[in-house]
């Protein structure tokens, strides 16, 4: 019983957003914002060709060496399991209330129900987000 109310305070945990601190400040540097008069948008960088974890779930090392942002564990057991979802990709970081920030999804797992994403926003700030938080792009730089 011990064990599952820490697995889930640590899922509620990572949903509600880890780095809150870190997203709201994530907020203010990368948003997309309007484009000074007579100059387009700022385009989206390359997708990354490392610095990320598909199709297995990350490990603490993976977040040490910078390739995941989170590695779902309760008390050393890891549980986190890999979503099927294109990894790297463009997404917006959607909150209530707030303008859509621009980022670069590097991490997709699902753990005890919930699905959480770990993004990079354009500056490389790392946060996660639950699904109903993100609107994925896909590979292709969004116009």
């Amino acid at each position: 019983m011990a064990l599952r109310l820490a697995v889930l305070m640590l899922i509620a945990a990572i949903s509600a957003g880890l780095a809150q601190g870190l997203v709201q400040g994530l907020a203010q540097g990368a948003r997309p914002g309007p484009a000074p008069e007579g100059s387009a948008p700022a385009a989206w960088p390359p997708l990354p060709t490392t610095g990320f974890v598909t199709g297995r779930a990350a490990t603490d090392r993976d977040v040490a060496e910078g390739n995941a942002v989170f590695a779902l564990r309760a008390y050393g057991i890891p549980f986190g399991k890999p979503l099927d979802v294109v990894i790297p990709q463009y997404a917006y970081l959607v909150r209530k209330g707030q303008e859509p920030l621009r980022v670069i999804v590097v991490q997709a797992e699902e753990g005890k129900g919930v699905k959480i994403f770990g993004f990079r926003d354009l500056n490389g700030n790392a946060a996660t987000a639950r699904e109903s938080d993100l609107q994925l792009l896909g590979t292709h730089p969004p116009q």
